[in-house]
């Protein structure tokens, strides 16, 4: 083996690659690291700031969250909140950002399903409260200011938590901390940006991963954290053929201060797809960020055209990928909620029809307060399983237990950046062989979590 093969190449150098990174070299005995970015930046696609609500998702205002789901997003919140609380002061001002936060219920129906949440979410999230009429308007006035006063609004809040962070600046964390531990222990440690990948493939139990700029990198074991592109190269080396990808592109508006903190509606179970939200935007001071849409785009990054061509190849239309698509359009909520969205891209119009949604928020805003934020929102790779002809949601991971794995990381991935790239270092280590420090990470990232063995450990064969 050459002195160049990394024991283990990450492919993407968004908030899930740049996490793998940073957990590798802090946490293992590896000797040789590397990740590849295509972009010059790290975290500058859907990790951008920009490009998502920088929310940090513990699964308690978001109401399409079950309870073990809550119980897993909360600890993988937690560990990012561990991560960035022990940067330095300034650092960790530019990551991580507290905001009251809240899940507005408007209506009896609402009303009820959250005071019913509160009682059984309680016992997993005690600082989680229940705030009437008069409560909410303390906090957030603008909930209750113009708004008919016989109609009922429960809110269920958290008001001392870091509940935003800025998923660009986390990233750079990750390399940074990640190139200062390789450096202590000697451990080779490379990052090369603005280098793209035009194709992997293996041979004799070597990856292959072929560069335009710097050559050939070989490496022993290949992470690929690239969203929508994940799926192109497992499907480039034969895996993954069951799946096909619809990205889903989120757009924003922004108002005038509005809000004090991070509100939420509650979801619709029959629509897979974020409820609108109102955020202090930690990019744009003044502002109040409302969204996202949620809009079919055939582009597997949202402001590259470029990228179209290459979703053709990752969609692979056939007749199962229309029959899941039709599976989808048969149900009218989203049926209604697809077009609605459509027009939410058209000039002019679009402003005053988000207003509705955004007035169950904010009653007392007018059409003349809502700009639609140009350049703001990214895309979400969702996962089409063919065979079973319908969406696969959440983080998705195809392991075929050759030495290679591919993440699509949809919301809540930057939450779950953490925790996913623990479940990759354990792949990784079953593998390879390597030790794990987990006394070292179990003391810097858990503490108050639960422990990786309490929950469902990946198989290092299963295949998604």
């Amino acid at each position: 083996m050459s002195e160049a093969t990394y024991d283990v190449l990450i492919i993407g150098g968004g908030v899930s690659g740049t996490a793998l990174l940073y957990e590798l070299a802090r946490y293992t005995d590896l000797k040789s690291i590397g990740l590849v970015e295509k972009y010059d930046h790290v975290a500058i696609v859907n990790s951008h700031g920009r490009n998502n609500s920088q929310t940090i998702h513990y699964g308690d205002i978001e109401t399409n969250y079950s309870l073990d789901k809550a119980r897993v997003t909360k600890r993988t919140a937690g560990m990012v909140v561990n991560f960035a609380t022990k940067l330095p002061t300034e650092e960790r001002d530019r990551v991580i950002f507290r905001y009251p936060k809240m899940v507005l219920g408007v209506g009896t129906r609402e009303c009820e399903f959250l005071r019913a949440r509160h009682s059984r979410f309680n016992e997993l999230f005690p600082n989680l409260k229940l705030l009437e009429r008069d409560e909410i308007a303390k906090l957030e006035p603008n909930l209750v200011e113009g708004r008919r006063t016989d109609e009922p609004i429960v809110a269920l809040a958290a008001l001392d938590e870091y509940s935003a962070v800025n998923y660009t600046t986390l990233s750079e964390a990750f390399v940074d901390q990640a190139q200062k531990s390789a450096a202590e222990k000697e451990t080779r440690c490379d990052v090369f940006l603005s280098t793209a990948v035009e194709r992997i493939t293996e041979e004799g139990g070597i990856f292959k991963v072929r560069t335009p700029n710097r050559g050939t990198l070989t490496a022993r074991y290949v992470v690929v954290s690239a969203g929508g592109h994940s799926l192109l190269f497992a499907h480039q080396m034969g895996y993954g053929l069951d799946k096909s990808c619809l990205p889903m592109a989120g757009s924003f508006y922004f108002t005038p201060k509005v809000l004090n903190g991070k509100v939420y509606t509650v979801q619709n179970e029959n629509l897979p797809f974020a409820a609108v939200h109102g955020d202090p935007d930690v990019l744009v001071e003044g502002k109040t960020r409302f969204g996202p849409t949620a809009l079919m785009l055939p582009l597997l990054e949202r402001y590259n055209g470029k990228t179209f061509f290459e979703f053709l190849k990752v969609l692979r239309l056939d007749r199962n990928v229309i029959k899941a698509l039709w599976e989808l359009l048969k149900v009218r909520d989203i049926r209604n909620y697809i077009f609605k969205n459509f027009l939410y891209e058209v000039p002019i119009l679009r402003e005053r029809l988000f207003l509705k949604d955004i007035q169950k928020i904010v009653p007392s805003l007018t059409a003349k307060e809502v700009t639609f934020a140009k350049g703001f929102g990214g895309v979400r790779p969702q996962l089409i399983d063919k065979n079973k002809h319908k969406l696969v949601m959440g983080e998705a991971k195809i392991n075929p237990g050759t030495g290679i794995v591919f993440n699509m990381t949809p919301s809540p991935g930057g939450t779950s950046c953490l925790g996913n790239a623990e479940k990759d270092m354990y792949l990784a280590r079953d593998f390879l062989g390597f030790t794990i420090d987990t006394e070292a990470f179990e003391r810097d990232l858990l503490t108050g979590e639960i422990p990786l063995t309490e929950l469902e450990r990946p198989e290092a064969s299963s295949l998604m």
